[in-house]
């Protein structure tokens, strides 16, 4: 079993934040986000707001954003 919860896009975006990551870039009427964060290269990813993220798609977030369990 995944030690990775499902949740909501907007619960992901708020624990990013968190933990050091803004927004970068916003483009109008679409949904991909690219944050930043001192010491990563940039993340860019399909931000749905009311959307369930899944165990497996959190995983991989966290492996490029640093992201821990605990942090949701």
């Amino acid at each position: 079993m995944s030690q990775w919860p499902s949740s909501k896009a907007r619960k992901v975006l708020k624990a990013l934040q968190r933990i050091g990551w803004v927004e970068h870039h916003i483009v109008k009427g679409s949904s991909h986000q690219q944050l930043k964060r001192s010491g990563y290269p940039d993340f860019t990813w399909a931000f749905h707001d009311s959307e369930e993220i899944g165990p497996r798609m959190l995983a991989r977030i966290a492996k490029h954003t640093g992201l821990k369990p605990e942090d949701l």
